[in-house]
């Protein structure tokens, strides 16, 4: 009865094949070719077992039995530069390796820190609100115009009306909110009231109320001290 051919049997059969081709048919071919191929009536050297171990003898044997006299003279002659060169070419295809391997490493790690930075843009951080706000405030601050300027203390007067409301401090004004404020719990509140009050000499007076830069970021400072002692800004 035929057996059905199988998956391993025919990865068998495939091995075997080209078992053969790599150790009978080339390195006869090669003997051929070299004019080493033993002759009729040569007594065929033993068969050793595959699993005994070869040593640099055998291996000179067989170059020298198998090659022809001059190519083995000349490996002979050469083996310290043959080795050199193998040597020299081994660390240069080693460094290669490593340096392509480096390479791949920093290519990955930007392709990831693309994609991290694509992917947690500034709604994926999911950044407060007040904190683009007081963003906004310090941009404005900072810049060279005066109308900036005045817009980012009534800002940063705004976010410390909502932190007042965060508090717990009820009023219809925000002096009426500060009025509330315990001092052991709200170590900033004489800065507070300062920067309030230059907001409000700005809000109506108008351009009446002389302003510079200096002065202006100084304010904004103080704002910042008081949202920073609640954690209202980083």
């Amino acid at each position: 009865m035929i057996e059905e051919p199988s998956l391993t049997g025919g990865i068998f059969w495939a091995m075997r094949f080209f078992t053969d081709i790599a150790f009978r048919w080339i390195p006869g071919t090669v003997q051929v070719v070299a004019g080493t191929a033993p002759q009729a009536g040569d007594t065929p050297p033993p068969i050793r077992s595959i699993t005994e171990p070869i040593t640099t003898t055998d291996v000179a044997h067989f170059l020298q039995t198998s090659a022809s006299a001059d190519a083995y003279n000349n490996l002979y002659q050469y083996w310290t530069l043959w080795i050199a060169i193998i040597v020299i070419g081994g660390l240069l295809l080693s460094a290669s390796i490593i340096y392509c391997a480096l390479r791949i490493m920093q290519v990955r790690r930007h392709e990831h820190d693309m994609w991290h930075a694509a992917a947690h843009t500034v709604a994926a951080q999911d950044v407060p609100k007040t904190q683009l706000r007081w963003n906004r405030v310090l941009e404005q601050v900072h810049s060279e115009n005066e109308q900036g300027w005045r817009l980012a203390i009534l800002e940063a007067d705004i976010m410390l009306n909502e932190l007042l409301d965060v508090l717990g401090h009820r009023g219809e004004t925000m002096a009426d909110k500060m009025k509330q404020i315990d001092r052991s719990r709200f170590h900033t509140v004489d800065l507070a009231w300062e920067a309030h009050s230059v907001r409000n000499q700005i809000a109506h007076q108008g351009s009446m109320k002389s302003l510079d830069s200096r002065e202006a970021r100084r304010i904004v400072s103080l704002y910042e001290k008081v949202f920073k002692e609640f954690d209202f800004v980083s």
